[in-house]
């Protein structure tokens, strides 16, 4: 049994003034704005401008969830960051982030779990706060999945954009309160459902940017396919762990990966629309960073109060996939 809780005190978001609507990318691949719409629920993403990065969204989000909170940078204790799009191989990205919040020796790392990397870094944050460690926590999911687009491939240039999002948790006795249960999960011998190449075992070289290896690779069939399965696993699973009817939560907010998957999941789940909060309309896809922009749009629109329980789900690139519960 945890000595505290984690609790969520703040929330903060960061997106790109500028727009790539569907009618854009119809100038730049055979499609149109019908077809985005009907397959994906996207009419526009948000893509990183010069001088806008994964560290410093980041770290506007990270300020904007210390202003809700009334703390200030020197308040944190340690940084989890998000990313699958990192400002450079290393340093870690959180490290970034922390220098552009004026910290000089505030612990900071990345964790890199694709689409899921938010719950995975709440879910590490919680640890320890819950076990004592530390006081005030920042998570961060920030993404700049633009930069490993590629934009001939109309089969997933139309999916993503980018942005950040960030919660600032903090130990509390309340133990009605914070983050009441979760589940992380990978399965690596999915990895050729979603990857992008360079690393390792890919080094860069001139070969792998003439074949356009360098971007991102998605089979959207099969991540369809798959993520519809665990969204309705981790849903049912969020249920019964916290023995929570639908009429017990206020939001379901998902990982923002396609609208046909979350109306899918929905109606298998007979579950009411106004339930689950999506954005994805408006930013597309946004990897570790969507569901704390969407935690953050629903928080300052006053759609959620104390007290008030939440169910976050993820599935991504991994495989990975994971849920949390939290009360506000």
């Amino acid at each position: 049994m945890a000595d505290y809780s984690a609790i969520i005190v703040g929330t903060g978001s960061c997106v790109p003034e500028r727009r790539l609507t569907n009618d854009d990318l119809s100038k730049l691949v055979d499609t149109n704005d019908e077809w985005i719409t009907q397959r994906t629920g996207i009419k526009e993403r948000r893509i990183a401008g010069d001088g806008e990065t994964t560290a410093s969204m980041g770290a506007i989000a990270c300020r904007k969830a210390l202003e809700a909170a009334g703390m200030q940078p020197a308040d944190v204790d340690l940084i989890i960051c998000g990313t699958i799009t990192p400002e450079m191989q290393f340093p870690s990205t959180a490290c970034f982030i922390a220098r552009e919040l004026g910290l000089h020796t505030t612990p900071a790392f990345d964790v890199t779990a694709a689409c899921s990397g938010f719950i995975f870094c709440l879910d590490t944050a919680a640890a320890f706060v819950e076990s004592g460690r530390y006081r005030n926590v920042l998570v961060v999911g920030s993404e700049t999945l633009s930069r490993v687009t590629d934009y001939t491939d109309r089969g997933s240039c139309i999916l993503f954009g980018d942005g950040a999002g960030a919660v600032l948790l903090q130990r509390s006795t309340d133990k009605k309160r914070g983050l009441l249960y979760s589940s992380l999960h990978a399965d690596g011998h999915g990895w050729e459902m979603l990857y992008c190449r360079p690393g390792s075992r890919h080094p860069i070289n001139q070969d792998l940017v003439t074949q356009r290896a360098q971007f991102m690779q998605i089979k959207g069939r099969e991540v369809y396919k798959f993520a519809v399965q665990r969204f309705h696993e981790l849903i049912e699973d969020a249920m019964q762990k916290c023995n929570l009817k639908a009429e017990d939560i206020k939001l379901i907010i998902p990982h923002q990966v396609n609208q046909r998957i979350i109306d899918a999941a929905i109606e298998r789940l007979k579950l009411p629309t106004e339930k689950v909060y999506v954005n994805i309309a408006r930013y597309g896809n946004t990897s570790s960073a969507s569901i704390p922009i969407a935690l953050d749009e629903a928080w300052r629109a006053g759609m959620t109060k104390p007290g008030d329980v939440l169910v976050f789900v993820a599935f991504g690139a991994g495989l990975t996939w994971a849920n949390a519960v939290v009360r506000v």
